[in-house]
């Protein structure tokens, strides 16, 4: 291989293929993207038999719902796990092994165990009181002694595995299909006026769906046209009873494909993230700038980053509903003020496209390659 050459390229994804997230969207995402660039690729990812996954996956079995980050991590672990990660490994000649959240109890950890260099480690955590990382940090440590280069989603990820594993890490965002997301027209029946969007999962607390449905009862009673689109998985009949008296003001579509979701996204006047925490990047905020979405989202430190400076986009004192209604009215009667953000938001969002990340994400893989311990040994006895 010349230092310009393709690559072989093996990632690993530790959560489960079978329900939808943002490590899982951004491996798949990744992968694709360095195909397109001329790589050859192939992904080891927990996902339960008959769960469709593009040509370049390996299923690594089922997984298990374990708590984590204030949400539910599918992840595969135990000695059936370690053996199918040992024999992808010997079934592929890889450039370079790619390991997303390789401190989690997960497959990514196995197949560390069981890998050797050159390998790059992607860190997406941003919980700063990670007990798992406090707890196990020095068993971790000599472990992570195995990865050759590091990246970081965020400011806060990059802080939270040097403060608990030491090292540094290079911040590369996660990526998103900007094309698929800007182009095409809005949900059928589509612009409606008033129309505030929601996208992630409804029934999870962190989600900040309790503070959106205060902020839409203090509105509602003097904005007869307001909507709220909610866009993800959870329980539909559990929103409407805790929604109350504006129960009839949402319109649920559940989990959708990726063409829909990019659809409802131009079909909002706002999109709300009302987030309370547990944030390593913000996604959802990413896919919205590239739709073209005017977004107001929660003041926490992963949505400042992808906002950026000067702000896309609007921030609210996180968990405070009526700081949210007094932003959200402002917005839906600025018409102009949208315009702005829309525009702002579609050049931000150039910055999250996959030929950007893709192409920084390759330039660790050739700073790893280069920096392999077995070849810079190699090198030094010729």
């Amino acid at each position: 291989m010349s230092s310009g050459g393709a690559l072989r390229v093996g990632i690993v994804c530790p959560y489960s293929l079978d329900v939808p997230g943002g490590v899982q969207a951004h491996v798949v995402g990744l992968a694709g993207a360095l195909e397109r660039l001329g790589h050859t690729v192939s992904v080891l990812a927990p996902a339960a038999e008959g769960t469709a996954v593009p040509g370049f996956v390996t299923p690594a079995g089922r997984a298990l719902g374990v708590p984590y980050n204030g949400s539910v991590a599918r992840v595969s672990f135990g000695p059936l796990t370690y053996a199918r990660a040992r024999r992808w490994l010997a079934e592929h000649t890889f450039d370079v092994l790619h390991l997303h959240e390789p401190t989690t109890v997960s497959l990514s950890v196995l197949t560390l165990l069981a890998a050797e260099g050159p390998i790059v480690a992607t860190f997406h955590t941003s919980t700063e009181r990670s007990r798992a990382l406090a707890a196990f940090g020095g068993v971790l440590q000599p472990l992570m002694e195995k990865v050759t280069a590091r990246i970081a989603v965020s400011p806060l990820a990059r802080r939270v595995q040097v403060e608990h594993l030491g090292g540094d890490a290079v911040e590369i965002p996660n990526g998103v299909d900007v094309e698929e997301f800007a182009a095409g027209a809005p949900l059928p029946g589509y612009p409606r006026p008033e129309t505030v969007g929601f996208l992630g999962r409804f029934d999870e607390p962190r989600k900040g769906m309790p503070v959106l449905l205060d902020a839409v009862r203090r509105l509602a009673p003097d904005r007869p046209r307001l909507r709220v689109l909610v866009v993800g998985r959870g329980d539909a009949a559990g929103l409407r009873r805790a929604a109350g008296p504006v129960a009839d003001r949402l319109d649920v579509l559940g989990p959708v494909d990726d063409a829909t979701k990019a659809a409802a996204l131009r079909s909002m006047d706002v999109f709300c993230a009302p987030n309370t925490g547990g944030e390593s990047f913000g996604i959802v905020l990413a896919e919205a700038l590239a739709a073209g979405a005017p977004v107001l989202a929660s003041d926490l430190d992963a949505f400042r980053d992808v906002l950026g400076e000067p702000a896309a986009g609007v921030l609210f004192p996180t968990g405070d509903g009526a700081a949210l209604a007094e932003r959200l009215a402002a917005l839906l009667d600025d018409p102009a003020h949208r315009t702005a953000l829309a525009a702002a938001g579609r050049v931000r969002a150039q910055d999250f496209g996959w030929p950007a990340v893709a192409a920084a994400v390759v330039r660790v893989y050739r700073a790893a390659v280069a920096a392999d311990p077995r070849r810079v040994a190699a090198q030094g006895l010729r």
